[in-house]
């Protein structure tokens, strides 16, 4: 495996783009956190008035709910949820502006047209692993839908928190590959 590559938001979104699926990344800068409940608001305010709401044009959302600050962090921990879920608003969210999501596992073949359609990036983070995510949590400020609680729509400031490039800016999956090669035997060694 390589060494991860350092990307720090928003200046290196192009960066970003440019690499390919399977690459591990240590991502810096500012992140918005969003889930369901998130995602159906931010849609629907899209649907409204034309443009992604909260300045989110360009930016990263995650998909996490962080839980309130413990052990002298700014969030106890921040575990990424299944990504799946959030596929019914994220092809329109892409072609909005959204430049990147993290979450975790696979995605459908919607999400993956359109991360190549709109030249956006799926980025996978390790589930399971929330507390120890949220030692590369610096900031973590609520921006709206405060009545969701935990799903409320925050800005946090990542530091070197690791990701991997799981659908690329070309729409290679790298989900879809890992399946094709076990298919095809290569993973039954």
């Amino acid at each position: 495996m390589s060494d991860p590559i350092r990307i720090t938001l928003p200046g290196d979104i192009a960066q970003l783009r440019a690499l390919r699926v399977g690459t591990p990344v240590l991502l810096s800068g500012p992140v918005f956190t969003a889930r369901d409940a998130t995602h159906a608001r931010i849609a629907a305010q899209l649907d409204r008035d034309g443009v992604l709401p909260y300045d989110l044009a360009g930016a990263v959302l995650f998909y996490a709910g962080p839980t309130p600050p413990a052990a002298g962090r700014p969030a106890g921990s921040v575990g990424p949820t299944t990504a799946r879920r959030m596929d019914a608003w994220t092809p329109v969210l892409l072609a909005a502006g959204i430049a990147a999501t993290i979450g975790k596992g696979a995605r459908s073949e919607a999400v993956r047209d359109a991360c190549r359609t709109h030249g956006a990036v799926y980025l996978a983070a390790t589930g399971g692993a929330a507390a120890l995510l949220a030692t590369h949590v610096s900031s973590a400020e609520p921006v709206a839908y405060d009545d969701l609680g935990t799903e409320a729509l925050v800005r946090m400031e990542l530091d070197d928190f690791p990701v991997w490039v799981a659908i690329d800016a070309q729409g290679h999956d790298l989900y879809a590959e890992a399946r094709d090669e076990w298919a095809a035997g290569e993973g039954r060694r």
